[in-house]
Formats: C-alpha cells, sequence, structure tokens
C-alpha cells in the first residue's frame, strides 16, 4: 500500500456504510485521517457503526444532521448509492469539497494496476473471466469492486506485482477524479439508472470516467458494435482496441461463427468455447483482449473458456425438476438484460419478473415475449408486467407476493418441456438488500421443489 499523505491530519466525512464505507472508513483511519462517519441506521442497531467507534473512529448514526459539514471536513467519501441529490452531498458540491468514492481511494493507495470493467451490461461476467484467465495465466489478478471485495480492501493488500480487476458501476464512477486504469473495458451503453442520474448522457459521462484520465500509455477496450459507443470513446488519449462479434476485423479483437481473430488474424476457434450466447461472446471477446494486452498466454486463457459456463445470478442452471429446467438470472435488473436471457431459450417458458418501480417501460420485451406461456410477477411492478404479458397475448399469468411464493406459481403453471426463468427487469430493492438475496432465495425454493 502506497502510504498516501493527502489524508493525513484531514478531517475525512464516510457517508453511509455498507462494506464500501467501512472499508473506507478503516483505510482513511490507517492513513491518518481524523475520520467521521456518518449513517441513518441508529447506532443501537449498527453493528458497524460499533465496530468503528471502538477503533477510535467518530459515529453518527440515526440521522443525517443538516450542520454535519460544519464540522470543517476536507474531504467527503460517499457510498455509491447516495445520489447527488442527498442534501449533505449538495451542500459539500456548494462549499467545492471534493466528493470521492471508494474507488478513488484504492486507486490513490495501490501500488498495483488496475483493470476497470465498466457498461450497462455483462460487466460481472467479462470481470471474471478476465480474472479467472489471468489467475490461470499466473499473472497474480485480484477481483474488486462489485463483485469480490470493497476495492479499498483489496488495494491495501495489493503490490506491484498484482494486478486488480474490478467491476465499476457507473454511480462508482461518479466519485473518481484521478483514477487511472491501465486497461480500460466499456462492454456497452443502453439507458439504465435514469432515476439515479437523470439522463442517458449525464448516465454516459459517468461511465466515461473510466477513460477520462487516460493516457497514451494505457488502454481502452470498447464494444465497436455499438455506434453510440463509438461516439462516445472517440476523444479518449488512451490506445483503442475495439471487439466486434459480427464480423472478422483488421484491427482489435473480432469474431464471425466460427473463428475469433486478434488483428485479424485466426486467435481461437468458438468451438473452444463453452459459455453460449451472442451477448457472451461480446464479453469473452472484451475479456480476452485484456488478457492479451497484459501477457496472458493463449493456451491459459483458452482453457478457461473451454470450462467456463457462466457466473452467479447470470442465467445459472440451478436443477432440472419433473421435466423443467430452471434457471436464476436475478442480476437481470434491467429490461434489456432480461431481453437477452428469453432470447437464448426456444423452449416454452415461464417467466419470474418484477421489482423496483422505476416507472421504466417494458415494451422492449416485447419480441422476446414470443416463447413465453406464462408469466409469475411479484414486486412493485407486478401488477404492471402483467397487464404488459396480457398484452403480449399471454393468457397464463399469476401475481406472487415475493420469490419463494413465485417459484411455488411458477410451478404450478408449468409442464415438462418448459424452462422457468428468473429474470426480473427490474432491481431489487423493494423487496431485498441487493440481487445477490434475491437470486440466493430464488435458489434456495428452487431446491425444495418435490
Amino acid at each position: 500500500m502506497i502510504q498516501n499523505a493527502q489524508f493525513q491530519y484531514k478531517k475525512v466525512l464516510v457517508l453511509g456504510l455498507a462494506k464500501s464505507g467501512v472499508a473506507a472508513a478503516e483505510l482513511l483511519h490507517e492513513l491518518g485521517a481524523f475520520v467521521t462517519v456518518n449513517d441513518s441506521k441508529p447506532f443501537e442497531d449498527n453493528p458497524q457503526a460499533q465496530d468503528l467507534l471502538k477503533k477510535g473512529i467518530t459515529v453518527i448514526c440515526g440521522r443525517h444532521p443538516e450542520d454535519l459539514l460544519d464540522e470543517g471536513f476536507e474531504w467527503i467519501v460517499k457510498n455509491p448509492g447516495i445520489p447527488y441529490s442527498n442534501p449533505i452531498i449538495k451542500d459539500a458540491i456548494n462549499r467545492n469539497l471534493p466528493v470521492i468514492t471508494e474507488v478513488e481511494l484504492a486507486y490513490l493507495i495501490s501500488e498495483a494496476p488496475f483493470i476497470g470493467i465498466t457498461g450497462t451490461n455483462g460487466k460481472t461476467t467479462t470481470t471474471t473471466l478476465i480474472f479467472e484467465m489471468l489467475k490461470n495465466g499466473n499473472r497474480n489478478p485480484l477481483i474488486a469492486g462489485n463483485i469480490g471485495t470493497v476495492a479499498c480492501g483489496v488495494a491495501k493488500e495489493a503490490t506491484k506485482d498484482d494486478c486488480i480487476v474490478t467491476e465499476l458501476s457507473s454511480f462508482q464512477l461518479m466519485g473518481v477524479q484521478k483514477f487511472k486504469p491501465k486497461i480500460a473495458i466499456l462492454t456497452n451503453l443502453y439507458d439504465a439508472h435514469l432515476d439515479y442520474h437523470g439522463t442517458f448522457e449525464d448516465y454516459a459521462q459517468a461511465k466515461l470516467n473510466i477513460t477520462r484520465n487516460q493516457d497514451e500509455s494505457d488502454w481502452l477496450i470498447y464494444n465497436a458494435n455499438q455506434k453510440i459507443v463509438e461516439q462516445y470513446v472517440k476523444d479518449s488519449k488512451a490506445k483503442k482496441v475495439p471487439f466486434n462479434s459480427e464480423q472478422r476485423t483488421e484491427s482489435g479483437i473480432s469474431a464471425d461463427v466460427s473463428t475469433i481473430y486478434w488483428e485479424g488474424k485466426p486467435f481461437i476457434e468458438r468451438s473452444n468455447i463453452a459459455l453460449p450466447g451472442k451477448h457472451n461472446l461480446e464479453n469473452i471477446l472484451a475479456a480476452l483482449a485484456a488478457c492479451i494486452l497484459y501477457g496472458c498466454e493463449k493456451e491459459k486463457m483458452e482453457d478457461i473458456l473451454k470450462t467456463f459456463t457462466g457466473v452467479r445470478h447470470r442465467t445459472q442452471f440451478v436443477r432440472e425438476w419433473n421435466g423443467r429446467k430452471i434457471y436464476n438470472d436475478s442480476k437481470a435488473t434491467n429490461c434489456l438484460a432480461t431481453k437477452v436471457a428469453l432470447d437464448a431459450f426456444t423452449e416454452p417458458t415461464i417467466l419470474i419478473a418484477g421489482g423496483l418501480e422505476r416507472g421504466h417501460s417494458f415494451e422492449e420485451l416485447r419480441e422476446s415475449m414470443k416463447n413465453v406461456v406464462g408469466v409469475v410477477a411479484f414486486g412493485q411492478t407486478k401488477n404492471r408486467f402483467i397487464e404488459f404479458a396480457q398484452s403480449c397475448g399471454i393468457s397464463i399469468t399469476k401475481l406472487a407476493d415475493d420469490v419463494e411464493d413465485a417459484v411455488q406459481k411458477a410451478a404450478e403453471i408449468s409442464n415438462p418441456g418448459n424452462v422457468i426463468l428468473l429474470s426480473p427487469a427490474c432491481a431489487s430493492w423493494d423487496q431485498y438488500p441487493n440481487f445477490e438475496v434475491r437470486g440466493d432465495l430464488f435458489i434456495e425454493n428452487v431446491l425444495k421443489l418435490n
């Protein structure tokens, strides 16, 4: 860890706990900052805050005092989920105080280079593939960010011989100032999180922070299948590496129906790849490009591609039950992700969907509902999703209270030969703390079917 002196003897406010807030507070305390943590959860119900207090960190819990910034803070480290409309954040910006997320903190103290992965969809699969291939190639990867350990916790232990492979959300990237990954990946850009960002332009600009500080010594891997992505990355100073899953190209990495090419030359036969789906081919191309640039041997990458079948909560096969195949795609928190999942199946499908109400339309799913024979909907959007399903000509529909109830109802309306697919098209936060909890409960209840 680099003993970054810029926080020593500085008053720093960590706003919001959860894993990232705790890790940031502990690291800043170790760096010699005077740390105050502010969290909305009451102290008596907040074991994380209690532990931080024992370590000598000032804790304010149960409320967000309006005059909090009068304490003379010089830095704000905020939880990525806290919007910039929050009164304390607005006050900090008005006072010209730097507002960062813990990813920036991780970068500032890390001896290891970063590979940063962002985009609307495909981040987790791409990140996991890079980590597994680099690990197989003895390149000392460490995984961090939205999967794995909080980034500043990983960076604290990393050495210059390691590499930090980091999945990054738009929320995290809004709070970076100097973050500069050696390799950046932009998987794709679609409408998402507009309730947080307000406009697609603001969302896209947050994503582009991943390459904002890159220069000619760095690489940017981007999706050349999307014209909008090409347009957004044109001003990046990094060396650009496009990936194209639709045709062979002479630059970057590309694929046709049989082969993956690196700089126009055959590299790997697609028959050696275990992970199915057109969308996953894009993830594979991005991951391969990163590993090639990082010096990983072809054979080590190919070994992983032959056996890698996906990540948890992303079109994850759970079990076969009485002739039905059941899949967990809880990570599908938007319509595009659910569309991709539906398009992967040709069998008659029972779709389980619904969740947090963000007011977004489900129309993007209409063409992909052709193989759906029944729908079970839960969460805040359940009534609206059922109306949409019925408008698609689906007559078998059920309302459910939660995931547990949805599993039972999907089992009841299904037949042998069907696929039962949890792919919510909505975030989980109306009923569950995250998509992982939602997916784990789905798996638990699927395994109870007898």
